[in-house]
């Protein structure tokens, strides 16, 4: 019997996370798929936080939908989390480029991460260097269209 509730917890596991990436990914208008992965909090619920806001923030949603590699809105929406952690400490990467690593941008180039940021599915990862725990986000990007929808809608 054991066997089997463990089978069915990561038979669960996966149908939940499909179906929160399709939620996010069938937003209004949106074009794009966005994960945050956050490894290497203190707590598993800083993680989740980390990545929730992340992948919340409006500022963020709009530039991977312009295809910009703004590091600074990632580190901004980490800020807005509410969780403690040093900015010298951690790293992030967009499409596995390192962008911003123990506190200073990295050299990359701006044109070839563009491209990459065109993409139907991106990636934004941010090692914190504190710990163990690890958590997840999905979102979408923020589009013309998705404004334009909910700025018609009316209840």
């Amino acid at each position: 019997m054991k066997k089997w509730g463990k089978l069915s917890k990561n038979v669960l596991q996966a149908v939940f996370t499909d179906l929160a990436k399709s939620i996010a990914k069938d937003g209004e208008g949106a074009t794009k798929l966005i994960e945050v992965q956050v490894e290497n909090a203190v707590y598993e619920y800083s993680a989740r936080m980390l990545a929730k806001s992340v992948v919340g923030s409006s500022l963020v949603k709009s530039a991977i939908f312009g295809q910009d590699p703004n590091w600074g809105r990632i580190l901004c929406a980490l800020g807005y989390s509410g969780i403690d952690f040093d900015s010298n400490q951690i790293e992030i990467y967009l499409e596995d480029t390192l962008v911003f690593a123990f506190g200073v941008p990295t050299d990359f180039s701006t044109d070839q991460l563009s491209e990459k940021l065109k993409q139907a599915e991106i990636t934004i990862k941010v090692n914190m260097h504190d710990g163990v725990a690890q958590g997840k986000a999905w979102g979408c990007d923020l589009t013309y269209e998705y404004v334009k929808i909910n700025a018609l809608y009316h209840t």
